[in-house]
């Protein structure tokens, strides 16, 4: 977060960006379409000249970004097929779920769970652009770097614990220590059967493809040089038994070759995501 101004975190905005270019620059047929994050970020009318929105150096990088989008909302309408009626996003940034897909989100509470200044930023552009904030998206400011319990925080927005729901966490815990993970994993245990819990995490530079390793450093110097470096890598193994230490005992591991399978074996023009973020899919 930007403390002068509340503004989300820069890796917020690079992922608001990546979809947008994803729509603007990859042709048809588009894995995920959002323009509207690039309409809160307003990067201005330069923002593709940017080093980090190089559109061939990052093809990898957006490809992934946008099939865990896709694998995420995918989820989200099979589970409220299924009878869920609680979305929860954790660290929400510049997600325009509720925004772009009014219908679907009607059908189920959305809370987004992120830091005061970023999410009062975030409600300000929201009524700038005219999207407002209808009743159903719930923005639920918790101040993770105070210790304020996010459960707690969610309860008193108006969340059913006991009610199932899914939970997602995309793009954070890379920055979260073991114990920081473990606790949150714990805490999710607690809600009502039938939860799910969507969690990305970063694995060990070895385990990339070759092709990958030089941009997922460059990545991990990127971070660091940012004050927000890389703390967690893990092994699919080690992260399947943090979950399952937890309490978790339906425990799922999702790889991005998977995802690439999923969303992108039949394109022609060769996109496809970089290896090196790999999904938890747990369930309680």
């Amino acid at each position: 977060m930007d403390e002068r101004t509340g503004a989300p975190d820069s890796t917020a905005v690079r992922t608001a960006l990546w979809r947008a270019m994803h729509v603007q620059v990859d042709p048809p047929p588009h894995v995920f379409e959002d323009e509207i994050g690039l309409r809160l970020a307003a990067p201005g009318p330069d923002w593709r000249r940017r080093p980090d929105m190089d559109p061939d150096i990052t093809r990898g990088f957006r490809a992934a970004v946008v099939a865990r989008a896709r694998f995420i909302e995918d989820l989200i309408d099979d589970r409220a097929d299924q009878g869920v009626t609680q979305y929860v996003i954790l660290g929400a940034g510049l997600d325009t779920f509720a925004q772009r897909r009014p219908e679907a989100a009607s059908r189920i509470r959305v809370f987004e769970v992120d830091q005061p200044g970023p999410q009062a930023w975030k409600r300000h552009r929201l009524n700038e652009l005219g999207y407002g904030v209808p009743d159903w998206p719930h923005l639920v400011p918790v101040d993770f770097e105070a210790s304020e319990d996010w459960l707690k925080q969610l309860a008193a927005a108006g969340f059913d614990t006991g009610s199932p729901a899914v939970i997602v966490s995309t793009g954070v815990s890379m920055y979260l220590t073991q114990d920081a993970i473990a606790a949150t994993l714990r805490q999710i245990t607690g809600l009502a059967p039938g939860s799910t819990l969507a969690m990305t995490f970063l694995l060990p530079v070895e385990l990339l493809d070759a092709a990958d390793r030089p941009g997922f450093r460059a990545s991990m110097e990127g971070a660091r040089a940012s004050g927000t470096p890389f703390i967690s890598l893990y092994e699919p193994s080690e992260m399947l038994e943090l979950a399952r230490e937890a309490g978790f005992t339906d425990v799922r591991h999702v790889s991005g070759a998977s995802l690439a399978e999923r969303y992108f074996a039949d394109r022609t023009d060769g996109l496809r995501p970089s290896s090196g973020e790999d999904l938890l899919l747990a369930t309680i």
